[in-house]
């Protein structure tokens, strides 16, 4: 049981609800990383997904390209970024999970990728361009890393194929709850509780809503259908607009909310 597998029980067995906080590594510069992971796991992230930056995102939504292409303009790479999170992992408790796409993997050589995230103490991958037909390249280097591979899912998956795809995993089913890329939303459809309770019921693991959660009250909504939600790119703008006290706020809430009930 590795440490996002182990986190993930322990909210479950304590009854509260995961809240996951995404971070483009290199926006703002490489330097800031571990000051803003540290200060996400102060304010009671459960587990940081960092995005590695690319420039030919699939999923990702007009805030988090844009960071991604400050981040680039940095000069940030997929080596710099775990080059830093290896310096300085020890001091970080929470679980540390990855997003990137194959061609960066690729690019560094998948057995090496696996082996430097692994030394770095990457806990999970997030690769929303890898089908499960295509997975063996890289999920049994991660498997044996004791690295979780992070499937997703979305509306338009069949059924037959959320059940396939939610028993392959051990850290969390991403569960996508609109139909299209990342970015903020003012609502959603009334379909969507149903699709998450209905992966609720099929998945053996558990289940995280991401894409397009912004608010306290969409937090609030999303994590009583599933075990919690991933929130992106209002985080993002949030720290490029340096206002941390509305990041507390996003956060804090769901951890006191699910501490009461």
């Amino acid at each position: 049981m590795n440490r996002l597998e182990k986190k993930l029980n322990e909210l479950k067995i304590s009854g509260l609800k995961a809240f996951v906080p995404y971070i483009m590594a290199g926006d703002g510069g490489i330097e800031v990383l571990n000051e803003r992971i540290l200060l996400l796991e102060k304010f009671g992230a459960t587990a940081i997904e960092i995005g590695i930056p690319f420039s030919d995102p699939v999923a990702d939504g007009p805030t988090i390209q844009q960071a991604g292409i400050r981040s680039l303009e940095n000069g940030t790479t997929l080596s710099k970024v775990i080059k830093e999170l290896e310096k300085f992992r020890d001091e970080i408790s929470i679980p540390i999970i990855l997003m990137t796409y194959m061609n960066p993997i690729f690019a560094y050589g998948i057995e090496k990728f696996v082996q430097d995230i692994n030394n770095a103490g990457v806990d999970g991958c997030i690769i929303p361009d890898l089908p499960i037909e295509e997975e063996e390249l890289i999920s049994h280097l991660l498997d044996t890393a004791d690295i979780e591979l992070i499937r997703l899912v979305t509306m338009a998956t069949p059924r037959e194929r959320i059940e396939r795809i939610a028993k392959l995993g051990k850290g969390f089913l991403y569960t996508v709850t609109v139909k299209g890329i990342t970015g903020t939303r003012n609502g959603y459809g009334a379909e969507i509780a149903d699709f998450l309770k209905m992966v609720k019921d099929i998945s053996p693991i558990p289940v995280l809503a991401g894409f397009g959660i912004s608010t306290r009250d969409q937090v609030d909504q999303f994590s009583s259908y599933c075990d919690g939600v991933i929130v992106g790119s209002k985080i993002v703008e949030l720290f490029a607009n340096n206002d941390l006290s509305q990041i507390e706020e996003l956060i804090t809430p769901i951890q006191i909310m699910n501490k009461i009930m």
